[in-house]
């Protein structure tokens, strides 16, 4: 059963998007990424239930990109052999991957739907225990092989 893991958004100003989900949504600041121009909040059922990328106004690898939604993250299950099933399934039905990913903490499958919209299908890696080692937030995203 799928089950949404994250949302996330490119931002123009990401201490003020971040301040603004955790003052006032309530999720907690748990780290950032990408050299400090992407930050991690969660509301403590996951790693994060958002992640927030500062496209901002200065050149870079993302200028460019419009402010707003970027992806949903759906988790589909508890092991690589899970997002096997899921990958047989998206080429079966004749849809594109976008890309494939190791995120350490997570492994993951980009498609778009029928309309354009990014989707990430997603594992978490059950031997990273993302509650109390945050190491993988400084690994780099690496090539997905299944």
């Amino acid at each position: 059963m799928a089950e949404l893991g994250h949302v996330v958004f490119y931002v123009r100003d990401l201490e003020k998007s971040a301040g603004f989900y955790n003052k006032i949504v309530g999720l907690k600041l748990v780290g950032t990424l990408f050299g400090g121009r992407a930050a991690l909040l969660s509301g403590g059922r996951t790693h994060h239930e958002l992640l927030l990328i500062e496209v901002g106004a200065a050149p870079g690898p993302m200028q460019g990109r419009h402010v707003g939604l970027y992806h949903v993250g759906w988790k589909i299950g508890d092991s690589l052999e899970a997002l096997r099933v899921v990958h047989g399934r998206i080429i079966a039905a004749g849809y594109a991957l976008d890309g494939m990913s190791d995120h350490t903490v997570s492994q993951s499958l980009y498609l778009r739907d029928p309309d354009g919209n990014e989707i990430e299908l997603f594992v978490d890696d059950p031997a990273i225990d993302w509650k109390k080692d945050t190491a993988w937030m400084n690994e780099p995203v690496k090539p997905l092989r299944l």
